[in-house]
């Protein structure tokens, strides 16, 4: 054994000859006045690293950041195998000196990039997309303003750079491809049970009880919620399915094109599997301040915060049930009543033919509804046993965890994999014997559902891609930080506020949530680090922000004449679609206004969603018994 230490002591030695030191800045540029990170070797007398060398250096110049206080650095960590890093630095002056004995290394600052110049990427893309109403177009130019920054501003170089490193970069990860995997998987799913009719078997099992106005409204209404795993296919079965029967009850379309909407997305942003579970969970797992590999954990703990969407999604049935309205609504629904009038004189239905022969070609003879139950619930059935088992398996897991810790500490990827192609599996085995489909069918409808997915799947990549440009490279969360440094407590409904406007803007809530959360998410774990809050504040406020994005996402995406699924629900629905915005947009804007009073101002706070939500369901109550009134009245 001795022999053994006195080994170790030959290879490092506090005093092993070092002649000199390198100080360098392994990004190559600046940032801002942001904290810098530095990387000294100790240099031997061949010129070579001393590798031997395990003591300290004096430090001279510098200033170690921690928060919002900044303290002189005199002396650096204990160097290993010749090197030491230096982590949330910042100099003193112009300068900065490293000296041990005789050796001595010095820094100035190189190439820098202005702290402006870290937010640009992210609004370049939000003006883009305004101007050319392309997710793609936007977000892939983002990255490539990113890349120009950061590559010497040589805009050949930035664009192979976005080519071969940023692109690749982000699939590269074992929890990337399971997301795009269960993404495409659960598309195929849906393809399998809409071409066999499933689908659309199980919408009419719901309808066959609509006998009355306020029966067809909740018939739509509950369909929507069924229909819950993809806000398109909700949109598309539920408006084509529906429509018949609501017009024969003299529900006016922009009415059912409001329920259609209004139950598409936020019931998708809540649902536990879904279309757009893998994309949300993806953007939360790009955010180092979260932990690689928790997003999905991180949505379910963000999920009571979701206020905007139980809002609405309450809001909907209220006044299907209630059968009262107000604002433009009103009229177009007396209109209907009373004059038989489903469309407004003059308007022009927004009503896509090829969608209506997708939707005709998926009704089969014979088609039963279990057919897409049975996979629907494989999958939710599945997804919750593979999260407690994968969970209890985990050899991180606390003695005597809850089921949360349990849930937390599973392989949320892996089991969202089990469940699509499971889901996938039954969906074709339930088609096959029922012949409902052919075997090569079966292939082709599961192959285009997975097409379906392809545009999802592209948006994550480059949002991923510019998510980690902001975050890795330009430091964009940091940035903001020190130069807004809002309350903590207002963050969750500022960080409401600005994604709907984004949202409102660009028409796309995935691109809002793409280029929102990078941001949001490392500012709420940040701001709420030193503060003195205690931990249910800090947790409130930090899901709560999580959960403003995609609330802020949807509302702004209900109120923009460009967005897909108020367009897919005018289409579907049959409805003028200036219309179907005119009316959605007095409910949407109430909803959102509880939703950010009752919801995310309180949360900032620390006040439970067990209280906020029953208090804004009791506005909502109020309002629509308040102002609302009866379509039948004269």
């Amino acid at each position: 054994m001795a022999w053994m230490v006195l080994a170790l002591a030959a290879l490092c030695a506090a005093d092993a000859p070092v002649t000199k030191f390198e100080v360098t800045n392994p990004a190559g540029y600046e940032v801002g006045d942001l904290p810098l990170h530095l990387r000294v070797e100790a240099l031997g007398p061949d010129g070579k690293r001393a590798e031997n060398f395990c003591g300290t250096a004096k430090v001279d110049g510098l200033l170690q950041v921690k928060g919002r206080d900044r303290t002189p650095l005199t002396e650096t960590p204990q160097f290993e195998n010749g090197v030491v890093e230096l982590n949330k630095v910042a100099l003193e002056d112009s300068a900065m000196d490293v000296t041990h004995d005789e050796a001595r290394g010095g820094w100035s600052p190189g190439r820098h990039i202005p702290g402006f110049f870290s937010i640009l990427p992210p609004l370049f893309a939000i003006l883009l997309a305004l101007i050319f109403r392309q997710a793609l177009i936007a977000l892939f130019a983002g990255v490539w303003l990113g890349a120009l920054f950061v590559h010497g501003y040589h805009p050949f170089t930035a664009l192979l750079r976005s080519f071969d490193t940023y692109l690749p970069a982000t699939i590269a990860s074992n929890s990337s491809a399971s997301i795009l995997l269960f993404t495409m998987a659960l598309g195929g799913m849906v393809g399998i049970i809409s071409a066999s009719g499933a689908s659309n078997a199980l919408v009419d099992v719901i309808a066959k009880r609509a006998h009355s106005r306020r029966a067809g409204m909740l018939t739509a209404w509950a369909a929507g919620i069924v229909v819950f795993f993809d806000d398109y296919a909700n949109c598309l079965l539920v408006g084509n399915t529906v429509r018949p029967f609501t017009d024969r009850l003299r529900v006016s379309r922009e009415k059912l094109a409001y329920i259609v909407d209004s139950t598409a997305a936020p019931v998708t942003t809540i649902a536990v599997v879904s279309t757009w579970i893998g994309y949300q969970a993806g953007l939360f797992d790009t955010v180092d301040e979260l932990g690689k590999g928790h997003g999905y954990s991180h949505f379910l703990s963000a999920l009571p915060y979701s206020f905007y969407s139980f809002f609405t999604i309450f809001f909907v049935f209220l006044i299907a049930w209630s059968r009262r309205d107000f604002g433009p609504m009103l009229q177009a629904e007396r209109r209907a009543f009373h004059d038989g009038q489903l469309v407004r004189p003059g308007g022009q239905p927004l009503m896509d033919r090829e969608l209506t022969e997708m939707a005709a070609k998926s009704r089969r003879e014979g088609a039963h509804w279990l057919g897409a139950a049975v996979p629907v619930a494989s999958v939710i059935l599945t997804t919750i046993i593979g999260l407690y088992v994968s969970g209890s398996s985990s050899p991180e897991l606390p003695k005597g965890a809850g089921l949360r810790e349990i849930f937390a500490s599973a392989d949320s990827y892996a089991v969202l994999l089990w469940a699509s192609f499971g889901g996938c599996i039954i969906a074709a085995a339930i088609s096959l014997i029922r012949r409902d489909l052919t075997f090569n069918q079966t292939m082709e409808s599961w192959i285009a559902g997975v097409k379906s997915m392809v545009m999802a799947a592209l948006i994550l990549v480059l949002a991923w891609a510019l998510g980690a440009m902001c975050k890795d490279s330009l430091l964009t969360g940091d940035w903001v930080i020190s130069t807004v440094s809002p309350s903590p407590h207002f963050l969750p409904v500022i960080t409401f506020t600005v994604s709907a406007i984004i949202a409102l803007a660009t028409g796309s809530s995935f691109s809002t949530m793409a280029i929102v959360i990078p941001i949001a998410a490392p500012m709420a774990w940040q701001l709420t680090g030193d503060v003195g809050l205690s931990p249910h504040v800090i947790e409130s406020i930090r899901y709560a922000t999580l959960a403003a994005v995609l609330s802020g996402s949807v509302f702004g995406d209900h109120c923009s004449p460009i967005s897909d699924t108020t367009i897919m629900s005018s289409m579907a629905s049959a409805s003028d679609h200036v219309d179907h915005v005119r009316t959605q947009m007095p409910y949407a804007l109430f909803c959102a206004g509880v939703a950010g009073a009752v919801g995310f101002l309180p949360a900032g706070w620390g006040i439970s969603p067990m209280i906020t939500v029953p208090l804004g369901i009791l506005v909502c109550v109020g309002a629509v018994y308040g102002l609302g009134r009866r379509v039948e009245a004269a």
